[in-house]
């Protein structure tokens, strides 16, 4: 059982640093979109279309992405994938800043359209102050009193080394 819970933990893990690598990225693109394309049209540097989907954790992938289930891992290849296509031709392009715009908008697409599917799969990354945001809904039962379990005091847990 102890086995089980570590291997989730670890699990839960590596989808928190893959959602906040997909997340900055994502995140970076959208801030910096204007400014890249106007650094790259004055300075003829390709450094800041590649620093805007530089990735932070995704050096020795697969390692990590082994402790997920394969859907999963088919989902963060599959962002991957897609920003490898924007990574190899901000790299290799040829083309003059406005028609690089043009084509990284239908590249961009593409990538955005994976990241839905990966924060679906994969939940979005946990925030700084790790608060998780829970969908709940209250619910009475029948024949329940007017005390609520906000009402009722708490036991502390109580912790079990493996």
């Amino acid at each position: 059982m102890a086995r089980r819970k570590k291997a989730e933990d670890l699990a839960a893990r590596v989808r928190n640093l893959l959602a906040m690598d997909a997340a900055g990225i994502m995140r970076r693109l959208d801030a910096r979109r204007d400014e890249m394309f106007a650094l790259f049209s004055r300075l003829r540097s390709r450094e800041p279309l590649l620093g805007a989907i530089a990735s932070r954790y995704a050096n020795g992938a697969f390692d990590h992405l082994i402790h997920l289930p394969e859907q999963e891992q088919a989902v963060v290849d599959h962002f991957y994938e897609r920003l490898d296509e924007l990574r190899w031709y901000f790299t290799y392009t040829e083309d003059m800043p406005g028609t690089a715009q043009q084509v990284f908008s239908k590249l961009h697409k593409r990538l955005e359209e994976a990241y839905r599917v990966l924060v679906v799969t994969l939940g979005p990354p946990v925030p700084p102050d790790g608060a998780r945001v829970v969908d709940v809904q209250a619910v009475r039962h029948e024949g329940s009193t007017s005390e609520t379990a906000l009402d009722r005091p708490v036991a502390p847990a109580r912790h079990r080394r493996a």
